[in-house]
């Protein structure tokens, strides 16, 4: 079986241009509250090119994987080059079921595997944002993978394997505020998609959920998100990082981090960011690996 790319927020580039900058002032109230979710769920991240004067939403962000390279789509209600000809059933089905329209599995590059568990408000305001986005006419380009990894119906096994749909479950044992930050984190956040280390397949290896990778040669790992590390934070000093990219001693986060606290933390409301914290707070914690 082909073994497919883990998902990632925010690839490294330059950051993504604000969506406000290309579109006229929303006024449906549902297309408001989906500006906020699709800001929480990092969207403009993966679906605006890396480069000046890009249009948001239209795609092309290049993300580089060890399976190959994958590109952002464009996402904005064009007819041809987007998703305009979409109903709100195809947009839930890719979300909760990666598939396409046309009942083609799509790559978990797009981290359906957190998505999938939107609640049904979310997921309704944000169909009503991106439809109300000013369509761009931006083609779309193909994925570069090497062959078996381009392989769509391998897909299948692969979810088999890691993928279980279902809507998110508020813990009956958490309160209130631990249980929107589990949402914000695993769900519109997908924060595990890049925290969680994989296997060879691309598959979550769900025992060190959250827990991040450590710095290899390719890269310069990702951060444990686990009390373990986290503990040397207080909430004021993680609250500023969300909101800034800055550490209490100065230090500014990577280009990759940069662009989730530019595109999505810092767009969050302060309840908001509250709730992700005491979520983390609560995790049980999970040393680094070596």
């Amino acid at each position: 079986m082909a073994p497919v790319a883990p998902a990632a927020p925010a690839p490294v580039g330059k950051p993504a241009p604000a969506a406000q900058a290309v579109g006229a002032p929303l006024t449906d109230p549902a297309a408001r509250r989906g500006e906020y979710i699709a800001s929480a769920a990092g969207c403009l991240g993966c679906h605006t090119e890396a480069k000046d004067k890009a249009v948001a939403y239209a795609g092309g962000r290049a993300l580089k994987t060890p399976f190959g390279t994958f590109y952002g789509p464009n996402i904005t209600p064009h007819p041809e080059a987007g998703i305009g000809k979409w109903s709100e059933v195809d947009f839930a089905r890719a979300l909760r079921e990666g598939l396409r329209p046309d009942g083609a599995h799509y790559f978990p590059a797009f981290p359906y595997p957190s998505f999938a568990r939107i609640s049904e408000a979310d997921l309704r305001d944000l169909w009503a944002y991106l439809r109300a986005l000013p369509p761009s006419a931006r083609q779309n380009q193909a994925h570069d993978l090497g062959f078996a990894f381009n392989l769509r119906f391998l897909v299948r096994f692969w979810k088999w394997l890691y993928f279980t749909p279902g809507r998110f479950t508020p813990d009956p044992k958490r309160n209130a505020t631990v249980n929107r930050g589990d949402y914000l984190v695993n769900v519109l956040g997908h924060c595990g998609e890049c925290h969680t280390p994989r296997n060879f397949l691309g598959g979550p290896k769900r025992a060190r959920h959250l827990a991040g990778t450590p710095k290899g040669k390719r890269d310069g790992g990702v951060s444990n998100l686990t009390p373990a590390n986290l503990k040397k934070w207080d909430d004021t000093e993680l609250t500023g990082f969300l909101q800034s990219g800055m550490t209490a001693d100065g230090d500014v986060t990577g280009e990759r981090m940069g662009e989730v606290v530019s595109n999505t933390t810092s767009r969050l409301s302060a309840q908001d960011l509250a709730s992700m914290i005491a979520y983390l707070r609560a995790l049980p914690p999970i040393a680094d690996a070596p």
